[in-house]
């Protein structure tokens, strides 16, 4: 494991993960002045981190690295995004060992949720019922339950951030993600799975990143020991966002919709496709989020959805420039 060299103040911010919420996260940290590090397990950097933000080394299902790596943090934040076909297993190990880090570190912990626990069969709010549909949900509410106990007991400083489908820059494993707007770019049809016709509330990555900033920069106890909703922009269907993607790219909408039994054959030689299939309700029906209470809590706005395709377009063309760069010429 690879530590730092100097004992860092306590005005530091440690992030668990490198993917793009913690990109984003690191971002808006360094905006507001903030200390940065940031742990994975490469020791790599992200082409999307803060280059004054260093990465750290540490493999983070090793409890004694989680606990090391974490010394001198005042802040913590998980981040953490394991392989999908692994998530059940891996997710609450490794949010237990962060967990330890933060205590031992005498720092807060600020967590990185999705809504997989929440009853989706009307409009997400702060207050919605709990009410897990798949074994995901049953791990995210355990998982959520054990930080609420840590807190109410007194033996951890916790909040959450909840948040739907991400989108954006960096964002390339998501419903709009890379097989929508990598293949936009390349004037290909872009591919989704399940109904198109549905209102399906995203959020924005950048804004992810700022709720999480805020939050763990916020020194108002009543923001902590509670879950809050990332901004999101009112919700569109599938096929709105492709449309509106192609109309800034000056292209006509191509669109190609995977039927709902596609996924479980995918899965049969796919395990990350395998592992999506209890979460497909997500895309079958409507998936709406109304997160104003939070957003007028923690003095934040929600992205609108063509300033944040335009950015999300942008970057993909980016990627796409750099690809061809690197590719060999014939």
């Amino acid at each position: 494991m690879n530590n730092a060299t100097n004992a860092p103040d306590r005005s530091l911010h440690m992030i668990f993960g490198t993917g793009p919420a913690a990109c984003w996260t690191a971002r808006a940290l360094r905006a507001r002045g903030v200390p940065v590090l940031a742990v994975n397990r490469s020791g790599q950097r992200p082409g999307l981190m803060p280059a004054d933000v260093h990465i750290l080394r540490a493999d983070l299902m090793d409890r004694r690295q989680a606990v090391d790596v974490a010394r001198g943090a005042a802040v913590v934040y998980q981040a953490l995004g394991p392989a999908y076909s692994e998530w059940a297993q891996r997710f609450p190990v490794l949010q237990a060992h962060t967990v330890e880090a933060a205590q031992v570190a005498g720092a807060r912990y600020v967590a990185l949720e999705n809504l997989y626990m929440m009853d989706a069969d009307s409009t997400i709010t702060e207050t919605s019922r709990v009410a897990p549909s798949s074994a995901k949900g049953a791990v995210r509410l355990e998982m959520h339950e054990r930080l609420r106990a840590l807190h109410q007991a007194g033996d951890l400083c916790i909040v959450a951030l909840r948040a739907s489908d991400y989108y954006g820059p960096g964002v390339r494993t998501s419903i709009m993600g890379e097989r929508v707007f990598s293949r936009l770019v390349a004037g290909k049809a872009a591919q989704v799975m399940g109904r198109t016709d549905q209102p399906h509330s995203l959020a924005f990555i950048a804004d992810v990143g700022d709720a999480m900033a805020t939050l763990g920069c916020s020194t108002d106890a009543a923001l902590w020991g509670r879950a809050w909703l990332a901004p999101h922009a009112p919700p569109a269907t599938q096929a709105e966002v492709i449309a509106m993607a192609c109309r800034l790219l000056d292209q006509p909408t191509k669109l190609s919709a995977l039927p709902g039994w596609a996924l479980p054959l995918i899965g049969l030689f796919n395990a990350d496709a395998r592992a999506s299939v209890e979460m497909q309700y997500q895309v079958l029906k409507p998936f709406v989020v109304d997160g104003q209470h939070s957003q007028r809590a923690l003095g934040l706005t929600a992205t609108p959805l063509i300033d944040g395709l335009t950015q999300t377009l942008a970057w993909y063309q980016a990627q796409q420039v750099a690809l061809n760069l690197r590719s060999p010429t014939t």
